[in-house]
């Protein structure tokens, strides 16, 4: 490392770290100014809103727009080195413009670990925080609507299913409990009535009928009442949104092992939230590239064509993105695939940008 390359990393991070903080500012205020009258009608304290609220919101809005914002800085500080001919001056001195994009290289991994580790363990910890606050004074709270039929695996081989079930009162009727190993049943429970006994964390299950299959044999016995623990909870069966944001990243990783076990659908979702954590560390080596390879030519335009050029890379990599998560989440594209899609092609464009550049 030279004095050119801690001069430029400075200038990264100082531009960077500005930016944000503006940024940062403006959203604040714009976020306090649509949720004041909510505020006010909650008697909300100042320490409330704050600690309980904003701690989680703005690493959130961070992670968002972290790569973004990585490659409008990089555009910036390097068109005013470009226009201030300070990039000429260094390639003439002899340095070559693969040696010149070094501190790129660095600040991109320094800030690409940093956002890693946030997507994996900060953010979903902040998102906890954003969600519970918004769930308990933000949204209506309209209670949740019954449910029918549901069909729940809870293991290899058991199957639950509630032919009604309200979540508010946490009781159904109609459950049925089977084992099935292969072609065969083993083992059939069913219950008029069932409900969710909080004291001893269990299932309690009213007019009782069992069968016990073995072969050509069959035993069948009854009970008035019974309590039946199985890993469920009421909480399984509520379907909360934004769930996966909330979690993190070994926790997500449980969490959808577990629901594939019980043959939950759309677990796409849950898929392209966990490949995004480290897709998007990636995004900001690949942007920071860009912004670094488009910047560092002189041009007419100056600071002002540059930025231009870089927000609108920046507005077609958002819109790529949304359109192949879409596609993963609706049309059941590969969700690794649709989170890494957009970062191939864009290194495939920073590349083809490094071997045009005047070297």
């Amino acid at each position: 490392m030279t004095k050119i390359d801690w001069y430029i990393l400075r200038k990264l991070i100082g531009t960077f770290i500005y930016s944000l903080m503006i940024f940062l500012l403006i959203s604040v205020v714009i976020d306090t100014t649509e949720k004041v009258d909510d505020f006010m009608k909650n008697h909300l304290s100042l320490r409330e809103i704050v600690v309980d609220y904003y701690f989680g919101f703005i690493p959130h809005i961070l992670a968002l727009l972290f790569p973004l914002f990585i490659f409008l800085s990089v555009i910036f500080f390097t068109s005013k080195m470009a226009y201030r001919s300070e990039i000429i001056a260094i390639l003439c001195a002899g340095v070559s413009f693969r040696r010149f994009l070094r501190p790129y290289w660095i600040g991109a991994f320094l800030f690409g670990g940093v956002l890693w580790l946030a997507n994996y363990w900060v953010v979903p910890n902040a998102n906890r925080i954003r969600t519970s606050f918004e769930n308990k004074y933000l949204h209506s709270h309209d209670d949740q609507k019954s449910q029918y039929d549901r069909t729940t695996r809870i293991d290899s081989f058991t199957y639950v299913t509630f032919g009604s079930y309200d979540p508010n009162y946490r009781s159904g009727g109609n459950f049925i409990l089977q084992t099935v190993k292969g072609q065969n049943m083993g083992f059939k429970l069913k219950a008029d009535r069932v409900s969710w006994d909080s004291t001893s964390q269990k299932w309690r299950l009213d007019y009782v009928t069992m069968r016990t299959m073995n072969g050509l044999k069959e035993v069948w016995t009854s009970k008035q009442d019974t309590l039946l623990k199985i890993p469920l909870v009421p909480k399984d069966l509520v379907d909360e949104k934004n769930l996966q944001e909330a979690m993190t990243t070994p926790d997500l990783r449980k969490y959808i092992q577990r629901e594939a076990i019980r043959g939950a659908e759309g677990l796409n979702i849950y898929w392209v939230e966990y490949y995004r954590r480290t897709a998007a560390a990636a995004a900001v080596v690949v942007l920071t590239l860009i912004g670094g390879i488009i910047a560092a030519k002189k041009v007419r335009g100056g600071s002002g064509l540059h930025l231009a050029l870089g927000i609108v890379i920046s507005a077609c990599y958002i819109i790529f993105l949304q359109f192949t998560t879409v596609f993963s989440v609706k049309a059941d594209l590969n969700p690794i695939i649709a989170v890494w899609i957009p970062n191939v092609i864009f290194g495939g464009l920073a590349f083809y940008l490094y071997l045009k550049a005047p070297k």
